[in-house]
């Protein structure tokens, strides 16, 4: 009876701990070779104080993040304003051709971030930082939580303090407070990895495998076609 009546408490732990929402987060996808993907999603007095985008409405808060990931160098997929608890919240999906070049872009004026090759590894290193002489947020307006979160292609060695570790599908992220981060404090964030990718290494266990089986297969043959011609009556010395 005491394990029922713990089971919905239990429940209820795993859903809450499955449904962290962040009031501003950067998601990235990153190849071994510095392209990728990057999500940015934030309510819009957010967008104004980290990356300095302020807009009357949300269809010109859509169009100014367009033209102003366009003007960074990005392919813009998708912007889009939803509705959470009765406030506005904008996505902005691109695509990059090289981590490296975001930062200091004007979509990107609050993040440092790069991407280095050393010997066999890469190293991921940077932070978020509030830029200076943007809008200020009202009290009120400074609870939850933000974070920066990336999706790596390759194995991870190490990293520095991630939350949650590296989680399945290779996911690594920091959050913080979203007060101390509108006052200037940096999230900074950091991880080794391999300069190969999972798929492509993959890849390369299968190509390795198939050319094994192929080689055993040839010298099986080799030994057949071998042992049949030999004459009648003939004996292996």
């Amino acid at each position: 009876m005491r394990a029922a009546k713990l089971l919905p408490a239990l429940a209820l732990a795993l859903t809450l701990q499955g449904c962290i929402r962040y009031e501003f987060d950067h998601e990235l996808w990153l190849r071994v070779d510095g392209s990728g993907t990057v999500a940015v999603s934030g309510r819009p007095e957010l967008w104004a104080a980290f990356k300095g985008l302020a807009a009357e409405n949300d269809r010109a808060a859509e169009q100014a993040a367009r033209e102003r990931f366009e003007r960074s160098g990005l392919r813009v997929r998708r912007t889009r304003v939803s509705r959470r608890d009765g406030r506005s919240y904008m996505l902005v999906t691109a695509d990059f051709d090289d981590v490296n070049r975001l930062s200091g872009t004007p979509a990107f004026p609050d993040l440092k971030i790069a991407l280095r090759r050393r010997g066999e590894r890469l190293e991921l290193e940077g932070a978020w930082t509030r830029p200076p002489g943007t809008p200020e947020v009202s009290r009120d307006d400074r609870q939850g939580l933000v974070a920066v979160r990336f999706h790596l292609p390759s194995k991870v060695y190490s990293h520095r303090n991630a939350i949650g570790g590296v989680e399945r599908g290779n996911i690594i992220g920091w959050r913080g407070e979203l007060g101390p981060a509108l006052d200037g404090q940096p999230l900074a964030f950091g991880a080794s990895l391999d300069s190969r990718s999972i798929l492509w290494s993959t890849v390369g266990l299968f190509a390795a495998a198939i050319a094994l089986a192929l080689a055993l297969v040839a010298a099986t043959l080799i030994l057949v076609v071998r042992a049949g011609r030999k004459p009648p009556g003939a004996t292996a010395s």
